[in-house]
């Protein structure tokens, strides 16, 4: 079972602010009486609102910001993110475009734009503004990495490989490059090395869902099934409701004929894939269920 693309953007960079969206902030009384009626006054006040978790307040801000300058490109480049953050990519992507129109220079901006493009699958133009970013500030890890990922999907894992290398040298705290370049050792068949790669994941974020599965399954290929039922049990404690893990858990079961402990963890994958929208693989996991159970009454 695939795990879903994660981390489409490596880090939320507000301007002005030089701090990430998932920083953990002091509190903050934000007052919007007494913000100043100037682009930068509203802009300021909309990541106040970012940072007390009031994203419909920070976009009114940074939509005021907007109408104040047209021409300033922080408050399209915040609206951007302030509409990822709320899952309106459309709206996303438009703001910045905006940003980039403003201030043809904002690297960031073209990396969002590109992220935000390439997970509406337009993969071709995400590519665009993926390399005209890192042509502005070829530093910029997140760039890389989506970029990486556009490679990926196209299939030239060559390409892909060298921009998540890039990816992991410039952003060292991100784990999303790492796990992709692991995905893609595995797709090559290079077992040793995509379980170094999802390991390093796991270090920089120990609570890494797919990349305790991803480790789990290439030990179940191996005949490991004791380290592999250990991964896939890391895996469902970063995330409980990662199916995958109990699937994997399941699998693990059925080739240790324990089928009781089998049947336990693959209902619960079939209640989360359910529940998750997912029927073929509840389907996969439904007929597995079916074989422990008819193990066990024999």
């Amino acid at each position: 079972m695939k795990g879903r693309l994660l981390g489409l953007f490596l880090g939320l960079s507000l301007l002005p602010m030089p701090c990430g969206l998932a920083q953990s902030l002091p509190s903050l009384s934000v007052g919007a009486d007494s913000a100043p009626m100037t682009p930068e006054g509203q802009l300021t006040l909309g990541v106040q609102y970012i940072q007390q978790g009031q994203l419909d307040q920070a976009i009114a801000a940074f939509q005021q910001s907007a109408a104040l300058n047209p021409n300033f490109a922080p408050a399209h480049y915040n609206l951007g993110l302030a509409y990822r953050q709320r899952g309106q990519l459309q709206d996303s992507a438009s703001s910045f475009y905006q940003a980039i129109q403003s201030d043809p220079q904002m690297a960031l901006a073209y990396a969002n734009l590109g992220a935000a493009l390439l997970e509406g699958n337009n993969i071709r133009q995400a590519e665009e503004y993926l390399q005209r970013a890192i042509a502005l500030d070829p530093g910029l890890g997140l760039a890389h990495y989506n970029l990486g990922l556009t490679q990926q999907q196209q299939g030239n894992a060559a390409g892909a490989i060298a921009q998540f290398q890039q990816a992991i040298q410039l952003s060292p705290n991100a784990p999303e490059p790492a796990f992709h370049l692991g995905q893609i050792y595995l797709q090559q068949g290079k077992q040793d090395e995509a379980i170094a790669a999802f390991q390093k994941a796991i270090t920089i974020s120990p609570k890494y869902p797919e990349a305790h599965y991803s480790i789990g399954s290439i030990l179940l290929q191996q005949n490991k099934p004791d380290q592999a039922l250990a991964a896939f049990r890391r895996s469902a404690e970063a995330n409980p409701d990662y199916a995958n893990a109990y699937y994997g858990a399941g699998l693990v079961f059925m080739r240790q004929k324990q089928y009781g402990d089998a049947q336990q963890m693959l209902q619960v994958a079939i209640d989360l894939l359910t529940s998750q929208n997912n029927p073929q693989w509840a389907d996969s996991a439904r007929q597995l269920l079916e074989q422990a159970q008819g193990q066990t009454i024999r």
